[in-house]
């Protein structure tokens, strides 16, 4: 938070609060200010500070969205996978295709069990072995990533040497060389129970009370027409169905799309009722339908007008 407050220009307040293994820190600017410019601002500084704080932590900016950017809802459904493989399905499938359209800021995936490799050590044996646990933490770090090796000339042609080293499965988990003694080799198989498991749950999703579900949840961009986002997000995810497995389609439970059609449905009503008494009344008091009908036509074309002015004055009617 120091290093967050000073020097930021039109900063109205920060705010924070903190929880058992996180932290959400709020920063309120000034009306007007740019937020392109304000996340640039304290990216650099969030940045700078991320350096200082020990290696397991990690954190960034939230997306560019609103309390109200909630544009889309859907669950994974059918089929006979796990919740572990909806999961998967969503964050590796799913979730990638969806985030690459205009005016969708993240797609938060919630519920279901996420994937991890679990490496449970064997005291014994590492003991036996004269392999200590932190040993045994840097070999997993150290060899689960891609590196370039350089080039290789031959003639005209160069060839581009790459390793690839990242874990796939858990037979490479168990291949990773922890260290070499006396001729013998010893790797993480050797020493620890390599096994599928799942990451720490913080909460669950039901639905209609029958049981766990996987949820996406697609929110949009701040400023983005959430009616072109949603009929984007709902062709996205029928261009998908076909490479899903057999038997499993997503189902929208909450589309902002409906809200938005029933607003300027109510709006349209509304107009329609007003005009409809607006010459009635001016026919009763003027006898006129002539007169009554001119000055009812004024009603549509001060909405017209009001809306010219809002977008001239850069204020929007977008929900």
């Amino acid at each position: 938070e120091f290093a967050l407050t000073p020097d930021i220009t039109n900063k109205k307040m920060l705010r924070s609060v903190s929880k058992y293994a996180l932290t959400d820190i709020t920063l309120d600017f000034e009306d007007g200010t740019d937020i392109y410019w304000a996340r640039n601002q304290v990216g650099e500084r969030l940045a700078n500070v991320m350096k200082d704080l020990p290696a397991n932590i990690s954190g960034g900016m939230a997306p560019i969205t609103t309390p109200l950017g909630e544009m889309l809802m859907f669950t994974i459904e059918g089929g006979d996978l796990s919740l572990a493989e909806r999961r998967s399905l969503l964050d590796w499938v799913i979730r990638p295709a969806l985030r690459t359209l205009p005016g969708v800021a993240d797609v938060n995936s919630l519920g279901g069990l996420v994937r991890s490799f679990e490496v449970v050590p064997d005291n014994a044996a590492l003991q036996a072995r004269g392999i200590s646990q932190d040993q045994l933490q840097r070999a997993l770090e150290t060899n689960n990533r891609n590196d370039g090796a350089g080039r290789l000339g031959d003639g005209e042609e160069v060839l581009l040497v790459r390793a690839e080293g990242a874990i796939k499965t858990l037979d490479d988990v168990r291949a990773i060389v922890i260290a070499a003694k006396d001729g013998m080799t010893v790797r993480v198989g050797d020493v620890a129970a390599v096994r599928i498991g799942s990451m720490t749950r913080y909460g669950a999703v039901t639905k209609d009370g029958k049981g766990e579900a996987v949820e996406g949840l697609v929110l949009g961009l701040r400023g983005a027409n959430a009616q072109k986002v949603v009929d984007g997000v709902k062709a996205k995810l029928k261009e998908l169905a076909p490479m899903l497995p057999k038997g499993v389609h997503t189902e929208i439970f909450y589309d902002r799309g409906n809200l938005v059609e029933r607003a300027v449905g109510t709006v349209t009503k509304a107009l329609m009722e007003a005009i409809v008494l607006v010459v009635i009344l001016l026919l009763l008091f003027l006898g006129n339908l002539r007169a009554a009908l001119v000055l009812a036509a004024g009603l549509p074309l001060a909405a017209l007008i009001t809306f010219i002015l809002m977008n001239w004055f850069g204020l929007a009617a977008n929900l």
